[in-house]
């Protein structure tokens, strides 16, 4: 492991010794922090503090704080597992392991040919893996199916942002310029649970008075728009469309529009006008349970703060709670409208954003892990994109296969005639992280091989017929990319334990098995060193990064274009300032309109059932679960709800209740707030089992982006009972 040198920089730079400068291995705020190695009979392997980054100033979540634990879980993989007749696992080394895998697939393809085998990645991987997962599955395997749990994140904030400015980057400004802003409207984001070090951003807003919060629950960042810092709008679930359409409406109505703006930089004006004509604001308040005055004094406040105006400056910022919905690309196309209208999108102090939500989920899919994309956030369609990535790889470009289909769609194919008859998942719990849990269960099920990389035994991996143990954040070097597009330096401050391999290593050893002797390097460095001239020229060009320039500290957001005659390109932190990448340099304003949920409530189903996440676990919880402080202080699952609900349907806080949805029924403990809804019960979705959220979602999907509609589902909720009908 080598020494990092050198001494602390504002950047990304190492510091001195044995403190080893890298991020938080959870979500895409990616916080700076300084491991520090430990004595060999320590038990952890290093000591974790923060650091001084732009994105967290030196905090942490409790998240962060803990995150050393998991280096030494007790159920740890650290050996190679296969599955034995009786249903166990037995130890075996790398070399059976991989010659069982290669022949297997081997076997399946001769048979079924090359869609016979899938993958399905993370955006937890780094960079440098998630091109090679793509890479792999192109190259080596030459199949079309592989996808990834990006897919549940922010495929509808892509969509949409594509379509609407050409470019898909998550934040397109560095998120310290939110405290400079008048106002910030947050659609369906609590980033104060979720990633609280972000709320420090907030903090100018506020005392503005300017924070703007739409959310069903008054969620811990709701309640920052207390004592006049803001307004906090609870529409019914499944209405947030709504919500920005009669935004929209009053900004039109009122001529509050930036017109100079408008007419320099957009098209579809007209269009869209015509479109919200439909949802004044006493229309809206009927449909989404918002006052008519309320909406309006929303509309004028983004307006006031507004460049054109004279304001400080504006954001629209959103998230999985407008996202994740049959509407979800409608919705953000909503958010972009507006944003339009006021001027905002590549302007300085101002601008629209989604807040990423997995550690890599930009880098995830910008360098090949997408099903219909290939590094450099190109289209697999485009026959220049397909040249480009095949003359980096050395191959045909005739070889490369087609683009694939989305997350929902593959594992729903899993196992059936003419689908795929192995998967190999890297990254990725699917079966608590995936709507309609159950039936994707059920899917895996009917697989002829399940390949699962992991670092413990998740529940998706006790499903498979091999374990292959892996590195995890603090045991390797790579690269990430944050939610404000920066690429930042992962490294190495701790050995992984027994035999457990990078995913970069593990691609190496199975292309040569599968016939492929060159071309997957296991040095993270070359990879990204490969991956950058592959991204050269796409949207997400990376062609400009190298790991020397990132170790200096220098500040770099994509796209960084290679060495020109100017020297090395310097990142654009601030995207759309001089145009937007469509053909004609315009953002393009899109009409569209609200549909309700496809699940929506009824008399067998009369509530709405809405998940998310709590401070002190991530995403499946496969990770969180073994840490012993987080577990004391989120132990099992709840439904949280209303307590005039609670009385109506018998339930008394510390009950456990049972909810029924079209998809199945799961058992929460029941804990009363009144910070819902009393129509709307809210459960998070980290936990297996009985508790697990996901079986009672539905799994319908958006039609442009594959999204599935984890966000609202309608369900019964009634006391628990046990056999017989006794009460529990």
């Amino acid at each position: 492991m080598p020494a990092s040198h050198g001494t602390a920089s504002p950047g990304d730079g190492t510091p001195p010794g044995d403190a080893v400068a890298t991020h938080c291995p959870y979500c895409a705020l990616q916080c700076a922090q300084t491991l520090t190695r430990t004595a060999a009979d320590a038990p952890l392997p290093v000591e974790v503090s923060g650091r001084q980054f732009p994105t967290n100033r030196g905090g942490l979540c409790q998240k962060g704080w803990t995150s050393a634990e998991v280096l030494r879980a007790k159920d740890r993989v650290t050996m190679p597992l296969i599955r034995t007749e009786d249903g166990g696992f037995r130890e075996a080394d790398w070399e059976e392991a991989l010659d069982l895998i290669a022949g297997r697939l081997a076997v399946l393809q001769e048979a079924h040919g090359r869609d016979a085998v899938a993958i399905f990645g993370g955006g937890g991987l780094t960079n440098e893996k998630a091109y090679a997962l793509g890479k792999f599955a192109r190259v080596v395997l030459r199949t079309r199916y592989i996808d990834y749990n990006g897919r549940f994140c922010m495929s509808s904030a892509a969509a949409a942002s594509n379509r609407s400015l050409g470019l898909d980057r998550g934040l397109g400004f560095p998120l310290a310029d939110l405290g400079g802003a008048d106002a910030v409207l947050v659609v369906g984001s609590n980033m104060g649970v979720t990633m609280p070090p972000f709320v420090q951003h907030l903090a100018g807003v506020r005392e503005r008075g300017g924070l703007v919060v739409v959310d069903p629950r008054e969620t811990v960042t709701a309640r920052l728009t207390r004592e006049g810092q803001g307004i906090h709008l609870s529409p019914v679930p499944g209405t947030d469309l709504v919500v920005l359409l009669a935004l929209a409406h009053v900004v039109l109505a009122e001529g509050l529009q930036d017109a100079a703006y408008l007419d320099a930089r957009v098209n579809g004006l007209d269009e869209v006008r015509r479109s919200v004509a439909a949802w004044w604001p006493e229309r809206a308040e009927a449909v989404c349970g918002i006052p008519a005055d309320d909406l309006r004094r929303t509309a004028r406040l983004l307006a006031a703060a507004s460049p054109s105006r004279g304001g400080r400056g504006a954001y629209v910022l959103t998230g999985r709670g407008l996202e994740q919905m049959s509407q979800g690309t409608a919705g953000v196309t909503a958010a972009i409208n507006l944003a339009l209208l006021l001027g905002l999108v590549g302007r300085e102090g101002s601008g629209f954003g989604p807040v990423t939500g997995q550690g890599n989920g930009q880098g995830g899919r910008e360098h090949g892990q997408k099903s219909d994309q290939l590094p450099g956030y190109r289209m697999i369609t485009d026959p220049a994109a397909r040249a480009h990535v095949a003359g980096v790889w050395g191959v045909d470009p005739d070889t490369l296969p087609g683009p694939g289909v989305p997350a929902v769609q593959l594992l729903d194919s899993l196992g059936t005639a003419d689908g795929p008859k192995a998967l190999l998942v890297h990254g990725s719990n699917v079966v608590v992280s995936a709507p309609h849990a159950d039936k994707v269960r059920g899917a895996l099920g009917r697989l002829d091989l399940l390949v699962v990389a992991d670092l413990v035994p998740s529940e998706t991996a006790m499903l498979a017929d091999v374990i292959l143990p892996v590195t995890q954040w603090a045991e390797e070097e790579g690269t990430m990319t944050n939610l404000e597009g920066r690429i930042i330096r992962r490294r190495q401050a701790a050995d992984a334990p027994g035999e457990a391999r990078s995913e970069l290593w593990i691609l190496n050893r199975l292309a040569a098995r599968l016939g492929v002797d060159s071309g997957f390097p296991t040095e993270p460095e070359a990879v990204f060193a490969e991956l950058a001239r592959a991204s050269a020229g796409g949207k997400a060009d990376y062609s400009g990064v190298t790991y020397a320039r990132l170790d200096r500290g220098e500040e770099l957001f994509w796209p960084v274009r290679g060495d020109g005659p100017g020297g090395e390109h310097p990142g654009t932190p601030r995207v759309f300032l001089d145009g937007f990448p469509t053909p004609d340099g315009r953002a393009r304003m899109i009409p569209v309109d609200h549909h309700a949920p496809a699940d929506d409530v009824r008399a067998e189903a009369p509530l709405y059932l809405i998940t998310g996440r709590v401070l002190q676990h991530y995403q499946s919880g496969a990770q969180t679960r073994r840490v012993a402080e987080l577990v004391a202080a989120q132990p099992e699952p709840f439904v949280e709800m209303h307590p005039l609900l609670a009385d109506r349907l018998g339930l008394a806080d510390g009950d456990l209740a049972s909810l029924t949805t079209a998809r199945g029924r799961g058992h929460a403990t029941v804990r009363l707030t009144e910070d819902t809804r009393p129509d709307t019960v809210f459960m998070p979705f980290h936990w297996a089992g009985e508790g697990s959220a996901n079986r009672l979602t539905n799994d319908v999907t958006d039609p442009i982006s594959g999204m599935p509609e984890f966000k609202v589902t309608a369900v019964r909720i009634a006391p628990a009972r046990l056999k017989e009908g006794a009460p529990a």
